[in-house]
Parts: C-alpha cells; sequence; structure tokens
C-alpha cells in the first residue's frame, strides 16, 4: 500500500471525547480494533488510518451532540456512510471520531406530484429506488455501488446515467447540517430554485464532509420511463468509439447513458460475465422515454454508428437482456481483478471535453503498454469522464511506484487538455497534489471558507488540501 501521512494527534481531548460519549451514548461508541478498521478502511492504495472510536447515531439532535462535544475538544470528526469512496475519503490521519451514519437510514417523505423527496443520509440508492418503484418515480443517479446517499451527496458521486440526469450537485434541492461547532442549518427550501443568499447547498455538495456533517437531503425525482431501450455496438478504435459518441450528442439525442469498454475491459467482461462480445472498444446505451421514442433513439444512433465503422449494433427492451448487460458493467472492477489473479486494482479518473476523450483515452493506452502495466479502462462518455484500474503486485515496490506515476501523469495530461483530475471521485487524500495545478489560486480561497466555517480543523481534516 502507499503511505499517507498522519497528522498531529490530539492524545487528550481524544481521550476525554471518548469518555463524554461512553457515557451518554452507551454501547454506540465503539473502541475496538476491528470495527475502527473497517471505518478507517479505503478501497484504493492508501494505507489505513483508523479513527479511535466509531458511533452511530440515530437522528440530527444525537449528530449534533456528538460534534459539540468533539468541538469543545477540538477532536477530529469523519463522517462515514458506505465506505465505497476510491480517495481515502474516510481515513483517520489525525485519530479522532467516526460518524457512522447508516442507523440514519429513513426516507422522511415523498412528495410525488413536486417529484423530490426527503430522506436521511443513510439511505442507499437501491433502498430508496425499491421504496419508490410503487409510486412510478425513481432516484436516476447510479455511481455503479449502492453508496448512501450522504455519501454520495458529499463527494458530488454521478456514475452512467450522468449523461441525461447530472450529478449529484444537479439533483440535490436542499440540506440539513451540522457544522463544526454543533449547530443545525438548513440549506435551502424545497422549491425547485431560489437567489436567496449564497447557494450553500452547492457549497456543501461535494465538500468531502470538510465544511459540516450533512444529516437530511431533499432529493429531485423522475417518473419511471414508460419504455426503457439499450443497446451494443463494438467500434474498430477508440477513437472511431468517441467520435460516435460526439456526434450522437451534436444530434441532441437524449441518451440516458453511454459508457465505453476498451477491448481489455471487453475480455474481462466476457470472461466473468459469461458474455461472448468482440474483444474491441465497445459502446453501450441506454434510451428512456415513450414506446415509440426509444426505438428512433437507438436507430438514430444505429446509423451514426455505421458511419464510424460499428459494427455488431443489436438493441433490445428485454428488462432481462438489459440487465444483464449493465450487471456486466457493473461488474467490470471484479471483472478486471481476473485479469491478474493475485493483483490489487486501484481506480482512477479523470475528465476531459469530449472532443478530447479519444486523445486522452489512446494516450493512457499507450503509456500504460509503455510501463508494463495491465490496465483496463471503461468511461462514461458521454460527459468525458473515464477510469482506469492499473493491476499491481502490492508487495512490488517498483509497480507501486509505476502505477503511481502513471495516475500522477494521467491526472496531469488531463489537466493540460482543460479537464480535471477527478470527474467523479473526489480529492480526499489521493489527489491533493493536482488541485493547485487544476485550479491555480482557487484552492486558498477553498481553505478560506474552511478556516471560517471550520476554524480549529477538526471537521475531515488533511482531506482536499492541508491545513
Amino acid at each position: 500500500m502507499v503511505q499517507v501521512k498522519d497528522l498531529p494527534r490530539n492524545e487528550a481531548g481524544i481521550n476525554a471525547v471518548i469518555e463524554v460519549l461512553k457515557k451518554r451514548f452507551g454501547d454506540k461508541v465503539h473502541t475496538g480494533h476491528s470495527m475502527r478498521e473497517q471505518h478507517g478502511h479505503t478501497t484504493t492504495w492508501l494505507t489505513n488510518q483508523l479513527p479511535d472510536a466509531v458511533i452511530f447515531p440515530q437522528n440530527t439532535a444525537e449528530v449534533s451532540e456528538i460534534m459539540r462535544s468533539c468541538s469543545a475538544h477540538a477532536v477530529p470528526v469523519i463522517a462515514y456512510g458506505t465506505g465505497t469512496s476510491l480517495e481515502g475519503h474516510v481515513n483517520a490521519p489525525a485519530g479522532g471520531i467516526c460518524i457512522d451514519m447508516s442507523e440514519m437510514n429513513q426516507i422522511l417523505a415523498v412528495h410525488a406530484e413536486d417529484l423530490d423527496c426527503v430522506v436521511q443520509p443513510g439511505v442507499t440508492r437501491e433502498q430508496l429506488n425499491t421504496y419508490l418503484r410503487d409510486k412510478g418515480l425513481f432516484f436516476p443517479i447510479d455511481p455503479g455501488a449502492n453508496a448512501s446517499l450522504g455519501g454520495m451527496t458529499a463527494t458530488r458521486a454521478s456514475g452512467t446515467n450522468a449523461v441525461r440526469y447530472g450529478t449529484m450537485k444537479d439533483n440535490v434541492i436542499a440540506l440539513e447540517a451540522v457544522m463544526a461547532d454543533g449547530e443545525v442549518i438548513r440549506t435551502a427550501q424545497r422549491a425547485r430554485k431560489s437567489s436567496a443568499g449564497y447557494d450553500m447547498t452547492r457549497l456543501l455538495v461535494g465538500s468531502e464532509g470538510t465544511l459540516g456533517l450533512i444529516t437530511e437531503i431533499t432529493l429531485r425525482l423522475q417518473g419511471i420511463p414508460e419504455a426503457i431501450s439499450s443497446a451494443r455496438c463494438s467500434f474498430p478504435t477508440v477513437e472511431a468509439a468517441c467520435r460516435a459518441v460526439m456526434m450522437t450528442i451534436q444530434y441532441g439525442i437524449p441518451v440516458a447513458r453511454i459508457e465505453l469498454l476498451d477491448s481489455l475491459s471487453v475480455k474481462a467482461a466476457n470472461a466473468y460475465s459469461k458474455l461472448d462480445l468482440p474483444e474491441e472498444p465497445l459502446l453501450l446505451l441506454e434510451f428512456h422515454g415513450s414506446e415509440a421514442g426509444v426505438v428512433e433513439q437507438s436507430e438514430t444512433f444505429g446509423t451514426i454508428a455505421e458511419e464510424f465503422g460499428g459494427s455488431g449494433f443489436e438493441a433490445t427492451t428485454s428488462t432481462e437482456e438489459r440487465n444483464r448487460l449493465w450487471q456486466a458493467r457493473h461488474d467490470m472492477y471484479w471483472a478486471s481483478m481476473q485479469l491478474r489473479p493475485g493483483a490489487k486494482g486501484f481506480s482512477t479518473d479523470v475528465c476531459v471535453p469530449i472532443s478530447r476523450l479519444a486523445e486522452c483515452v489512446e494516450a493512457a493506452q499507450r503509456k500504460a503498454d509503455e510501463l508494463g502495466l495491465i490496465c483496463p479502462i471503461v468511461g462514461h462518455v458521454g460527459d468525458g469522464n473515464f477510469h482506469t484500474l492499473p493491476l499491481i503486485d502490492m508487495e512490488n515496490p517498483e509497480e507501486i511506484a509505476k502505477a503511481e506515476g502513471f495516475v500522477s501523469w494521467l491526472a496531469e495530461l488531463a489537466i493540460s487538455m482543460d479537464g480535471t483530475c477527478t470527474g467523479e471521485h473526489g480529492i480526499g487524500q489521493g489527489k491533493k497534489a493536482y488541485l493547485e495545478k487544476e485550479l491555480g489560486a482557487t484552492p486558498r480561497y477553498m481553505a478560506a471558507v474552511k478556516a471560517a466555517l471550520d476554524p480549529d480543523n477538526i471537521l475531515n481534516p488533511g482531506k482536499i488540501f492541508p491545513m
């Protein structure tokens, strides 16, 4: 694993807070090593940094009480959802208290006529969509993992549906949050638009738990489409596939999902998911609308694909076949691991303007080959975002160094193309080095906001930028 630096610890404050919390919350406070290790874990290549205690509140009042105690003793607080983040967001480099939101998992209200709902942060996206199904509604943001909606909000998650429905920033209407001093605030009402002061909702969305603890979320919902059609099409090159994507977007086809798998990813999917796709670059698409509309959309895409050498185009409205294809896409991490048994993968992402996407993907493929890395690539190509997964022997320092160099090179390449070092994974600990390169002086002003709202730097310290 790659080492990340510990921060100075407030031992006296941590011990005092744990004693206070145990007296108040009893067996909701856990200090056992295995529980702490689970909550410090990271699903990427960074080392595990454990909190000193884990606590499971059940409502906003309890979160506020915990926060006030931690504030009084200047003790770090790290919010935890399901632990699926990829850049060390839940690590505890200065120790402190981990607040696990999983027991705050109530769907508080659904306003079907207004197409919105109010949920606690521990509700997962699958839980919400199961609840909404009978109401003819769904929540469209799908990062793949069954992440908590609080975590998705805090990391500004997106995923396969973002090309049509946007990211979390586009689908959060209002938040309730506990600030560093324990004060509870609301960032907005349920109105669909407002010009009442600063947009505190957008400030907290994507703040990675560094500005406040999200305890309630008001979300936009969508009506379940009358019809859904999925399609797949193979291409001779990544460039041909990306040009088909650009043409599809320019034509104004309201595609709901459009995903790229490179030939290595297709090979992995075939083996893992028992498919028989041609092992060349592949686009997976989904269209939402009326029965006639989705047929027209898929036929139009088929015509575009043919212009760019697309082959094997197939479209289906069969739920079983659609689920089979998309499950294979969501299983790509596990499928990729089979390309090199015993190795570990660490996922990284970048995002560039769609016009530079093919260039960036092909450069990444060449760089991986030069370094001798097995590195499948998949992408949410409708918005220029793609992921690489170098497969590494974590006991081999030379391979780790190569992979670190590759990730750094890729982030800087994306920035040089007017892109970003992260389209959806966030900064956390893993990508702090690139923020200034991407944004120039802006992180100084971000740090000023952080210092104003969290003067003791107790909310998820060591993330986004050093303090």
